[in-house]
């Protein structure tokens, strides 16, 4: 199936039904197969789903800490780490910190979905929803601005580590320091393009009129009603399942 193939709204049904099992589900065993599926569907419709892979495992310690964190709040179960009495980790704890895990890679993972369109077929699928232009206008600037902000960070990671500073190898409280030194251009840079967008949106008469025309409007084909109507059942039976 060719990437572009399913209309926007398509994909935004999909992603929608996905993420809202993914908050609503409390069971393991489901969010798991719910990911599977995710997996599988980001990559039929041809998102890079390896490349979100090995980013989430550059945050196995971030979640190391969350099951951590997550287990502390829990005082029932069997205790699977104690020290002085006090339970550091349990088997209910580990359950919750992994389903919190489980559920943000569903959500992260269905989010590849939707990198398959383009910004304006984003936008304009929104705005054949009937959603505010400003507010799917607003989502166009995001998708948009958010890799040239990705990119400015990396490039100020690596002139630094271009002047002989190894970051990782630096204590905590340098760390954060550096980074500081880091966000703090890039923070300024992104408030200046904003002020510029701005400029520019106001100068061409932005919201001078309250409807708008498209050049190419969205038509939805019978795949992409047959996928949506699938979505919302399966959706149905997954929580009829669950809540049986």
């Amino acid at each position: 199936m060719e990437k572009n193939k399913l209309d926007p709204r398509t994909k935004l049904t999909l992603v929608l039904c996905i993420s809202s099992l993914s908050v609503i589900i409390q069971d393991i065993n489901i969010l798991i197969g719910i990911l599977v599926i995710s997996i599988i569907i980001s990559n039929i419709l041809g998102a890079n789903i390896y490349s979100v892979i090995k980013k989430i495992k550059g945050l196995v310690k971030i979640f190391i800490a969350i099951i951590i964190i997550q287990s502390l709040f829990i005082n029932y179960g069997e205790t699977i780490i104690q020290i002085n009495g006090y339970k550091i980790l349990t088997d209910v704890g580990l359950i919750k910190g992994l389903e919190f895990i489980f559920r943000m890679a569903i959500i992260i993972v269905s989010a590849t979905i939707i990198t398959t369109s383009s910004s304006r077929e984003i936008v304009q699928g929104l705005i054949q929803l009937k959603i505010k232009y400003e507010i799917a206008f607003m989502v166009s600037v995001g998708i948009r601005f958010l890799p040239i902000l990705t990119q400015e960070i990396k490039d100020s990671i690596k002139a630094i580590q271009l002047r002989g500073i190894e970051i990782n190898k630096l204590s905590i409280k340098k760390r954060i320091e550096i980074y500081s030194y880091i966000f703090m251009p890039v923070v300024a840079g992104s408030i200046i393009k904003a002020q510029n967008l701005s400029t520019a949106m106001e100068t061409r008469a932005f919201r001078a009129y309250n409807k708008r025309s498209s050049f190419n409007e969205l038509k939805l084909n019978n795949i992409d009603y047959l996928i949506i109507i699938g979505s919302f059942l399966f959706a149905i039976l997954i929580l009829a399942l669950y809540l049986k």
